[in-house]
């Protein structure tokens, strides 16, 4: 019974797979192509979301870490003036009173010892947080880079994908219209078209075989270009927002 269950499902993979194949055969390339660009949309949404979670786990720790800080300072001040208390009241000779305060402040110093563990517990969160909100925003700006590239890769395509329908609609006038006859063993125009035609697709899949492993790099060279020069910018605007000041007091005099 188990081996007849695999069976139906093995022969049920293959059939999806079948039609699935079969689909793409016959399936639009404007809508395969806009279907590519929204999924490629909805993993950059939920990328961004996760590093917005990410993000916000890491602002949610600082004021924490904040709130605890201020809570540290506030029992250290509490137990020192505890125990300023105690020493005036051992002074006057008021011992009862000078024990309450002493309990007040060892009461503040246990609060202040469990409060000081807590924010090394948070400082090493802090840390953490801080490097995997760094990871998610580089992920998010990689992403976002990789998504215009695809956009404009986009309408690279829709472009190309009208020249070739353009051709398509040439070709079947042309067939419409009709080809020279062949005599005996000599192939019709038609038929040279398509060898032709298939020695260009070959080649054409050799030539893609052979780029795959380029373009990664070139993608990874492109962004590093892209960064050098938006820091070369971001360092002449710093120099010109610097240099307003000496401008403006020059001005004055």
């Amino acid at each position: 019974m188990k081996g007849m269950f695999r069976l139906i499902a093995r022969t049920w993979r293959y059939t999806v797979a079948f039609l699935t194949g079969a689909l793409d055969t016959f399936a639009d390339p404007r809508v395969q192509i806009e279907q590519a660009i929204e999924d490629a949309k909805r993993q950059h949404a939920a990328l961004s979301d996760q590093a917005a979670a990410v993000i916000g786990n890491q602002r949610e720790l600082q004021l924490k870490l904040s709130r605890s800080v201020t809570e540290l300072e506030r029992l250290r001040a509490s137990a020192s003036r505890a125990l300023v208390l105690a020493d005036e009241a051992r002074t006057r000779g008021d011992a009862e009173k000078a024990g309450a305060h002493e309990r007040t402040a060892r009461l503040f110093a246990m609060q202040l010892a469990t409060v000081e563990s807590s924010v090394a517990d948070l400082h090493e969160l802090l840390e953490r947080a801080a490097a995997a909100a760094k990871a998610a925003k580089g992920a998010v700006e990689h992403n976002a880079y990789v998504l215009q590239r695809q956009l404009a890769e986009r309408s690279k395509l829709l472009t190309e994908l009208e020249a070739a329908k353009m051709q398509e609609r040439v070709a079947d006038a042309l067939k419409r219209i009709g080809t020279l006859a062949p005599a005996g063993d000599v192939p019709s125009l038609q038929e040279i078209r398509d060898r032709i035609d298939r020695r260009i697709a070959r080649a054409s899949g050799r030539y893609e075989l052979a780029n795959e492993g380029i373009e990664a790099r070139v993608l990874e060279v492109e962004h590093a270009v892209a960064d050098a020069r938006g820091d070369e910018l971001l360092n002449e605007i710093r120099q010109q927002v610097l240099a307003r000041p000496n401008d403006i007091e020059g001005g004055k005099r």
